[in-house]
């Protein structure tokens, strides 16, 4: 999308385009509508864990059953890229997506998502299905870190510290985690009462 922008330049007033900046990462009601319109319950699953963990595709795809204990609602995140792995709490609507899709698969499956044909899923079936689930809820410029982005920018304006963040996200230099404090100016209403 463009914007038409008038500039003052001199005398003449000049109509210059602006192009939209490419969008930094995905809102939590954008992220809903990319689960509403994900086509399988493996799909869904994928996108709400890739959110709420802030999860890279390569550790999205990775992700194996020894990873996950649905008893105690617990994953163990291994991050890529050099980063800090953790453990963090599941939700409920993770540990029933998780559950449906243990049950679907044959016993001894050692990756949680698989394609169709029962293989581990690739980077390039997880870049189309979010592809294809973005087109059908009308979302563009939407790509797989988007996803982790988001993370970030909701659990910092939803008040998470800075080094908690960074331990979240595996991040091991904070200049990493910076990017995510750029939050919403809502968060500084009502600090100071007259």
């Amino acid at each position: 999308m463009a914007l038409s922008a008038v500039r003052d330049v001199g005398t003449n007033l000049v109509l210059s385009t602006v192009l939209d900046t490419e969008r930094e990462y995905l809102t939590e009601d954008e992220v809903e509508k990319l689960i509403r319109a994900a086509e399988t319950g493996r799909d869904r699953t994928m996108v709400l864990m890739a959110y709420r963990h802030g999860l890279r595709v390569s550790e999205l795809i990775g992700l194996q059953w020894s990873q996950i204990d649905l008893n105690t609602a617990r994953i163990r995140v291994r991050r890529a890229k050099g980063s800090d792995d953790s453990v963090q709490p599941l939700g409920g609507r993770e540990v029933r997506g998780l559950r449906k899709l243990r049950r679907a698969q044959p016993v001894g499956s050692r990756f949680v998502f698989l394609t169709r044909l029962g293989g581990p899923m690739t980077r390039n079936a997880f870049y189309k299905m979010l592809e294809k689930a973005a087109r059908k809820a009308c979302l563009e410029g939407v790509h797989p870190h988007l996803l982790r982005h988001g993370c970030g920018f909701k659990l910092v304006n939803d008040g998470m510290d800075t080094l908690s963040l960074a331990a979240y996200l595996g991040h091991r230099q904070l200049a990493n985690t910076r990017r995510y404090t750029k939050m919403s100016a809502a968060r500084f209403e009502n600090l100071w009462r007259d």
